[in-house]
């Protein structure tokens, strides 16, 4: 039997998967996708969601793409790794994708005639059909310069009160400097927002919410608040670090068959890591400091 079934949750409380119904919506998040609604809404083009590694940008996207699934009147796609070689094969991408020529594409096609089909494509959907065509690109740090040059070029297609493409650009801060270098894309940015890390509230929200959706009823509580303050600490409030923790953890108490996870727990688990070396040297450094 599997340790969270023995606890007498029905699922794994804390998978580090991006299942849009465990996403916790911090403050932070729920901004966040709430702005990129609108935005798409109002068709305005382009949003950029930055955020250091395991503050939540994918599980963003994925709770951002079950919205839209929703919406008849959306058509999306999202790109999960954006390392294009160069534009043609970032065109030739999206052309596939959204199934334009049927999903055969042409390989005499020049940049120019995918950027036509491309466009010719936009605007039936956009105008003829009066639908809503979405980018989501996760990892967008990885675009290279040509890469957001043919994006930036493909903003361009519009009406006279409407963007064609709605472009969702999710990465990690080094996007921001890349973003900075070339002005006439900054410029046509209509939302730009960054994640940061939880605080003690919302991470002890977090960890009652993923348990909640877990399937966990009991009145029992199986994290003490002083465990909580220390996963909280030693994490610094970055998602993906807590949910790995409070895995160990809920291991660890059905191994030694404790009842519930304790500061001393918490302290027993982050001491081996340390020792084994197996620790990220930045929440190392923050332990250190308290």
């Amino acid at each position: 039997m599997s340790y969270f079934k023995i606890l007498g949750f029905q699922k794994e409380p804390f998978s580090t998967s991006p299942d849009p119904e465990f996403f916790y919506l911090s403050k932070e998040h729920e901004v966040s996708l709430n702005n990129i609604l609108i935005e798409l809404r109002l068709k305005r083009g382009l949003s950029v969601i930055l955020g250091d590694v395991g503050t939540g940008k994918t599980s963003l996207s994925r709770k951002l793409i079950q919205e839209l699934k929703q919406r008849n009147d959306f058509i999306f796609h999202m790109i999960l790794d954006p390392s294009f070689e160069n534009e043609y094969s970032l065109l030739v991408s999206l052309a596939k994708n959204f199934e334009i020529a049927g999903n055969r594409i042409d390989t005499s096609l020049s940049v120019v005639d995918l950027k036509e089909s491309l466009e010719r494509f936009l605007f039936q959907k956009g105008v003829s059909e009066e639908k809503t065509v979405v980018l989501v690109i996760d990892e967008a740090q990885k675009l290279n310069d040509a890469s957001l040059e043919a994006l930036r070029v493909l903003l361009n297609y519009e009406t006279n009160e409407f963007k064609l493409l709605q472009l969702v650009l999710l990465g990690q801060l080094e996007l921001h400097s890349k973003i900075l270098s070339i002005p006439n894309f900054f410029d046509r940015i209509s939302f730009k927002y960054t994640l940061n890390p939880l605080g003690f509230e919302e991470t002890k929200e977090m960890i009652e919410f993923r348990m909640r959706q877990a399937g966990y009823t009991s009145s029992m509580y199986l994290f003490l608040d002083e465990a909580i303050r220390e996963i909280h600490q030693y994490t610094r409030g970055y998602p993906r670090q807590i949910m790995m923790l409070c895995h160990r953890a809920l291991k660890a108490l059905v191994l030694k068959n404790k009842f519930a996870v304790d500061l001393r727990l918490v302290r027993e688990l982050i001491e081996d890591e340390v020792r084994t070396g197996w620790h990220r040297k930045d929440l190392l450094l923050q332990k250190n400091s308290y």
